[in-house]
């Protein structure tokens, strides 16, 4: 199985394979329940909690700077694919729109079919985060969280949620769906935040 789709990564790698990871032949497609269809047409994505509330329709989405990102991809289950090209928005683009009680500090990433990831705003307030509507020259396809998802490449797949479909803004940290669920509260793949320590007890 490891030889067919996954291999060691190269010691040249060292530098973009985070510990524990298998570099992937494919793009694995991982999601817990059914996954949604959403249309263009339907999809929008709301601002809610200490924030000035908003709404933004796939129009608007496509009227801020587009721009093209290649990044490397870490997926808590030990795989990760490199230079994967994305086609999208930058979050800093988005977030210029969007006025922000100075009180919050964590957000919830709503989903539709339900999926919520929590992400700190220093984490998410970061150059390298985009929302990507585009994989590999093609539109983005349902299974990998299209129409839109968010990509925060330097944390673990599963915060760069699919369906992403709003951003809830709070004052303290709240746990999201795999949080709940024994996954780390924040999954930085360098220092292998995989799983909480209360999951173990400890």
């Amino acid at each position: 199985m490891l030889g067919k789709f996954f291999k060691k990564p190269d010691p040249e790698l060292s530098d973009r394979v985070p510990p524990g990871q298998y570099l992937t032949k494919g793009f694995p497609v991982l999601t817990y329940g059914d996954t949604p269809q959403i249309s263009t047409d339907e999809w929008e994505f709301k601002i809610t909690g200490l924030a000035t509330p908003a709404t933004f329709k796939w129009a608007d989405i496509m009227a801020m700077p587009q721009q093209e990102f290649t990044a490397d991809f870490h997926c808590v289950t030990r795989w990760s694919k490199l230079d994967v090209k994305w086609t999208g928005v930058k979050v800093l683009d988005l977030m210029k729109q969007v006025e922000v009680d100075p009180k919050a500090v964590y957000v919830m990433e709503h989903c539709y079919g339900g999926y919520t990831t929590n992400i700190s705003i220093a984490d998410l307030m970061r150059e390298e985060n985009f929302f990507a509507h585009t994989l590999f020259g093609e539109p983005l396809p349902a299974e990998h969280g299209g129409p839109l998802r968010l990509v925060v490449p330097h944390l673990y797949a599963w915060k760069s949620a699919k369906w992403i479909n709003g951003f809830e803004f709070l004052s303290e940290e709240e746990l999201g769906f795999w949080e709940r669920n024994g996954y780390h509260p924040r999954g930085e793949p360098w220092a292998e935040e995989r799983y909480s320590n209360n999951l173990f007890g400890l």
